[in-house]
């Protein structure tokens, strides 16, 4: 029993110390930031182009993966029927990975079925390309934010141990400051990494789903060029 009363004293105290040491008052979200240091720049920075390049890369595949049901219906019908030029002609007007692969194979139409695929399959692969840039920017920030973080924290523990060492005596309002930095770059770096983290997750899911279109869409391509040979 008197051990918990030790405890229960010493918790109060420590709270005191620390409304004593913000004036009694409570620490706004920008107070808080700006004790966090200057490891708060580029924390910040990162996360600023974790929102950009995920809304931006968002919009690209959302765009891309926007694909007419009637789409390879139609280019059948063009191409069954021996109409070439309205078939690439369509495929053309469409502005999406889908067309650009098929308006390819049409242009390849003639040749052998192993160099029509092959044409189409490098076409996809740009596409791909187009579709993953900037994912790597939110792969990086996804591991260097907590790195940042914990740098943030190491600076925290130096400056903790300064400021004993200066004042030659232990108390919160000494160390706090200290334990800010720590606490605050700490959590900002791992948040961050965690959101960059759960938005490249995201966007590879999407593109997986758009990709699987792109194939779909080849080999039905594919299968129209060898029906009259059937």
């Amino acid at each position: 029993m008197f051990h918990l009363l030790q405890i229960a004293d010493s918790l109060n105290k420590s709270m005191q110390g620390i409304q004593a040491g913000t004036g009694g008052e409570s620490l706004s979200f920008f107070d808080l930031v700006a004790k966090g240091g200057w490891i708060m720049i580029p924390l910040g920075l990162m996360l600023l182009m974790t929102v950009y390049f995920f809304v931006e890369r968002y919009i690209a595949i959302r765009h891309a993966a926007r694909i007419d049901n009637n789409f390879m219906n139609i280019i059948r019908d063009h191409i069954i029927s021996g109409n070439v030029v309205a078939a690439r002609s369509f495929a053309k007007n469409t502005n999406n990975p889908v067309a650009h692969i098929i308006d390819k194979g049409i242009q390849r139409i003639g040749k052998p079925i192993d160099s029509i695929e092959k044409s189409m399959d490098n076409v996809g692969q740009l596409e791909m390309y187009n579709l993953e840039k900037n994912l790597a920017v939110l792969s990086f920030i996804s591991k260097a934010a907590p790195i940042f973080g914990f740098v943030g924290t190491l600076i925290g523990l130096m400056q903790l141990f300064s400021d004993i060492h200066q004042a030659n005596e232990v108390e919160i309002g000494v160390i706090s400051q200290g334990i800010y930095t720590k606490l605050i770059t700490s959590i900002s770096g791992l948040v961050i990494g965690l959101i960059a983290y759960l938005a490249y997750s995201y966007l590879n899911t999407q593109i997986d789903k758009t990709a699987n279109k792109m194939e779909a869409a080849s080999a039905d391509f594919l299968d129209v060029l060898q029906e009259p040979t059937r």
